[in-house]
């Protein structure tokens, strides 16, 4: 019982909890029969969708968040914005999503995208230099 309130509360190692819901899976107890498990399916989400989305203005970033709190991708496209906006657009998303444990990628020329922590970036774009913009 103490195992599980210090698991709680983030005081006892993950190695420990792992252990405790292996056992738990094995042996169920009998008072559990008529209760539902408190174990989660890490394959809950079968149809993810990705947002696309192309603010005009700050002010609509926030719903790029509410995605981002809602699990959901969201690709962004800053082209319409000036530069000024696009950099606080930018910081607002990082910060979002650093807040979320999730991850935000430049994917071309002024478009990201932005993951929450239930979606992994694998790999990396670059962007090429011309002779005309070096």
């Amino acid at each position: 019982m103490m195992g599980k309130i210090m698991g709680f509360l983030g005081l006892q190692d993950e190695e420990v909890l792992e252990e405790e819901v292996d056992s738990e899976e094995l042996m169920p107890s009998r008072k559990n029969k008529g209760q539902k498990n408190n174990i989660v399916s890490l394959h809950s989400q079968k149809n993810v969708k990705v947002v696309l989305n192309e603010p005009r203005s700050y002010e609509e970033t926030q719903e790029v968040a509410d995605h981002l709190r809602s699990h959901r991708p969201v690709i962004v496209n800053l082209q319409r914005l000036n530069a000024e906006q696009a950099r606080r657009v930018v910081d607002f998303l990082s910060g979002c999503v650093y807040a979320l444990n999730g991850e935000i990628k430049k994917i071309g020329s002024s478009i990201f995208i932005c993951t929450p922590e239930n979606i992994d970036i694998q790999g990396a774009i670059t962007e090429f230099l011309t002779e005309e913009q070096a």
